[in-house]
Parts: structure tokens; C-alpha cells; sequence
């Protein structure tokens, strides 16, 4: 009979010990087998971009292929279906974005929930946006675009690269912080947006500094402020938004998320990973490169910045009445 006891107490004891070990092995043994990043938008962009750049250091840390996988369409909503649905092992990665934070309002029918169904793995970059008007713009700061905007309610056209963008979200949320009425004009892409803007069409665009960059340097665009809470490195003479209307923060970011539910020692270790990448000076030097800033931070801080994000638009585009057709 004593000899049954100890046998029992011996299997009972193993049996707690076995899903430890087997979580222990995972981490361990991960990654055995190429990774996807899945990225919502066509090759070649800065999202595309991006995550190259990030997924080439964890291939050379982790000693497997982080292979990118592009499936563009519906404003990143099926790439984040896609890595939603799928098996939460830490195989199969999204790039999340700002548009993800938006569309979990902008969209009334998604067939997943951002927050609930993906969980967060590492924040790799912010991109600020830069506020830019045409040289011959009445309007030399923000102070007098606020001024002017007042004094001229709904004369300004403000262009973006798309409805439902940063860009233009961006924007938006600059006419409820300041009270402002402007017209939303959207283009099919950042670059025609642009292009009109030079041209005099439009008058204002909230753009990604990588895009606005060489036209602000050139002397075709003016440049007013950056969208990030501190100044940019790439525009280190402008001054934030944030410096005129306290707190305000508008940006293109970029991280990897997983699917909920995904072993927490997977995620440990490309967290670590991530954090090592993010503070080397060559990784570090290619973000620049890319009008980007590296964005250290433990997992469990990205998971209430994504959160911060998504409540705020969510407020925006509450404030613009406008939502995905």
C-alpha cells in the first residue's frame, strides 16, 4: 500500500513538472523552423521595408529564416486575420502598424479583434508624421496654422494617401485638438498627395517624414512641426506638435504581435531579441536611414501603448464621422 502511495505521489509530481519542461523545451528549441512575417502591404514600402530590416536581425540571432510574406489589401485587415488565425506557436508574425490601432474603429465588421485575438511581442520603430504646407502657404508655424485655419473656417484642404490612414487620422486629430475645420481630400497614396500639394492643389498633409523628406530639404514644401512628443532626430530644428498643443502624438509605428495565446517563453525570446536589435548602432543607423527611430520597450509597455493608441482613434474617428465604406 505504501509502495502505491509513493507511486501515485511520484506520478503526481511529474505531472506538474512535464508542462513546465515542456514550455522550458519550447523556448528552447524555438525557432526549429523558419518564421513568417506577414505584412499587409505590397513589397517595396516602408512597412515592407521595415520589416526586412528587423526580420534579417532575428534570422541572423536566432539562426533560422524570418521569412517576409506580403498580403496586401483592406488596409492591413487581412494580413492581421491571417496571423489571428493561425497557429499560436510564434511561427507566424504580424507587422502591426498605427492602421491597426485605427481600423479597429474605423472598420464596423472585422472578423477578428485586434486587441483580444493578437498579443504583443516587441515595438521596433516609430516614423513621426510632419506637418507641411505649400513655401507660399500664408502660415510660417503652427501657431499661425491654427490662427489661420480659425480665420478661415473650411478653406484649407488637407490631403492624405488614403482615407483611414495615419496621414490622414493624423490630421483629424489635429482638428479636434485644436478646434479647427479643414477638408479631407484623399489620395491614392502619400506620393500624389504630395505631388498636388508642391503643386498648389492642396494646401496642407500630415506626411511620413520618409516621404516628405527630400521635398522639405529641396524647398518645395514647408515644413512646421513633427507629430512626435519629442523632436525629431531627421527634423531636429522643428519643433513637436506636442510643444504647442501639450501631449499630442500622431505617428507611423511599427511592431510584431502574435497570436493569442502563443507560449510566453516564445515570445520572451523574440522580445529579447528585438530589445538587442534595438539598441545596436548599425540597426539602429538603418532605421534612421528609413526616417524611423528605434522603440525600446518591455512587451507588457507595448501592450498598453497599442491600447493608448486604439482608444484615441478610436476618439478620432469618432470625431470625424467617417468610416471604411
Amino acid at each position: 500500500m505504501a509502495l502505491r502511495r509513493r507511486e501515485l505521489i511520484r506520478a503526481a509530481g511529474a505531472a506538474l513538472v512535464m508542462p513546465a519542461l515542456a514550455r522550458f523545451a519550447s523556448a528552447q528549441s524555438f525557432p526549429s523552423r523558419p518564421v513568417r512575417i506577414i505584412v499587409g502591404y505590397a513589397a517595396g514600402g516602408g512597412t515592407d521595408i521595415s520589416a526586412r530590416v528587423i526580420g534579417q536581425w532575428l534570422s541572423e540571432r536566432l539562426g533560422q529564416q524570418f521569412v517576409i510574406e506580403n498580403r496586401p489589401g483592406a488596409a492591413t485587415n487581412i494580413a492581421t486575420e491571417a496571423v489571428a488565425r493561425s497557429a499560436p506557436d510564434g511561427y507566424t508574425l504580424l507587422l502591426a502598424t498605427a492602421a491597426n490601432a485605427i481600423n479597429a474603429s474605423y472598420y464596423d465588421k472585422l472578423n477578428f479583434d485586434f486587441l483580444k485575438d493578437l498579443v504583443p511581442v516587441g515595438a521596433v520603430m516609430r516614423v513621426p508624421l510632419v506637418v507641411v504646407v505649400h513655401p507660399d502657404f500664408p502660415a510660417k508655424t503652427v501657431a499661425e496654422l491654427i490662427d489661420y485655419a480659425k480665420a478661415n473656417p473650411g478653406k484649407i484642404n488637407f490631403a492624405s494617401g488614403g482615407a483611414g490612414g495615419p496621414d490622414h487620422m493624423g490630421a483629424e486629430y489635429f482638428r479636434l485638438a485644436t478646434g479647427t475645420q479643414m477638408q479631407h481630400v484623399a489620395y491614392r497614396g502619400l506620393n500624389p498627395a504630395l505631388t498636388d500639394l508642391i503643386g498648389g492643389q492642396v494646401q496642407l498633409v500630415f506626411a511620413t517624414v520618409p516621404a516628405a523628406i527630400e521635398h522639405i530639404k529641396a524647398g518645395k514644401l514647408r515644413a512646421l512641426a513633427v507629430t512626435t512628443l519629442a523632436r525629431s532626430e531627421a527634423l531636429p530644428q522643428l519643433p513637436a506638435l506636442s510643444e504647442i498643443l501639450p501631449g499630442f502624438i500622431a505617428i507611423q509605428w511599427y511592431g510584431l504581435c502574435a497570436a493569442k495565446n502563443t507560449p510566453a517563453d516564445v515570445i520572451a525570446v523574440l522580445h529579447r531579441e528585438i530589445q538587442s536589435g534595438l539598441a545596436d548602432p548599425k540597426l539602429k543607423a538603418r532605421m534612421a536611414d528609413l526616417g524611423g527611430e528605434a522603440m525600446p520597450m518591455p512587451a507588457a509597455d507595448f501592450g498598453k501603448f497599442i491600447q493608448a493608441d486604439t482608444e484615441k482613434w478610436a476618439k478620432v474617428v469618432k470625431f470625424a464621422a467617417t468610416k471604411a465604406n
